[in-house]
């Protein structure tokens, strides 16, 4: 088990959803949480809620300075950093034929570059830390593909990879460095493609943002023997389908 009272956190895309459970989760367990977002009204009424363990500040993970100011604040606030959550990300449908060249490399510049660039600006806090945890927030879409969504894909498989390098990259500093993969999640990301990816997986429904946030939390606090590793909860969706798909014959 791993003590985490006292500790710091910085939760990116934490104003609502997925984000907003995981600051609850964590400063639920002593951790004061900084959630980072562009959603404004949203970050500060969600920290409102959660009370004084928790603060707001605006967050674009794609600027250098957006980053440097949150980790000073998140260390002003509660103490150098120990957990790094890069859960922000964005989705863009379209095919590798049809989709434009510049959302292409939003969707890459949001979810992958954001991401490492994180990690990059908070090294130091979290060396200072002496014990520190990243939890990349992926995707199934990390494990397979899924048609018209290639920048997402594409983001998702690097930030799999990523989070290996960074496991190793962080090893001599005693900081841990793992990434969890959703499969279908009741939230406002998954909300436009309904129910129909659920209903032929083994566990037929959505996982809440609260699921998603009992696992971070146990990566944080209590899986002190993983670096590296992938955490799926997906409902078995990876798994297959529980009626086979007919041969033909």
């Amino acid at each position: 088990m791993n003590d985490v009272k006292g500790k710091s956190a910085l939760v990116t895309g934490g104003a609502r959803g997925m984000g907003a459970a995981i600051a609850k989760a964590l400063s639920e367990e002593g951790i004061g949480v900084l959630i980072g977002d562009l959603l404004d009204t949203e970050g500060e009424k969600s920290a409102a809620k959660l009370g004084n363990q928790v603060a707001f500040q605006r967050l674009d993970v794609t600027q250098t300075e957006s980053w440097k100011s949150a980790i000073d604040t998140a260390e002003t606030t509660f103490g150098p950093l120990s957990v790094l959550v890069n859960n922000a990300g964005i989705l863009e449908s379209g095919s590798i034929q049809e989709q434009h060249p510049t959302q292409f490399r939003h969707v890459l510049n949001t979810n992958l570059y954001g991401a490492w660039l994180g990690m990059h600006c908070a090294a130091k806090s979290l060396m200072r830390s002496n014990s520190g945890t990243i939890v990349n927030i992926s995707s199934t879409a990390a494990l397979t593909g899924y048609g018209g969504l290639g920048a997402y894909v594409a983001s998702q498989w690097g930030l799999r990879g990523l989070t290996k390098t960074a496991a190793l990259d962080f090893s001599p500093y005693n900081i841990r460095v793992c990434s969890v993969h959703p499969g279908p999640i009741d939230n406002a990301m998954t909300a436009p493609f309904g129910s129909s990816c659920i209903a032929e997986q083994p566990i037929p429904r959505c996982g809440s943002p609260e699921e998603v946030a009992s696992m971070v939390r146990f990566i944080v606090c209590e899986a002190t023997y993983s670096t590296g590793s992938e955490f799926i909860l997906d409902g078995g969706c990876t798994s297959g389908f529980t009626h086979p798909v007919p041969d033909g014959k």
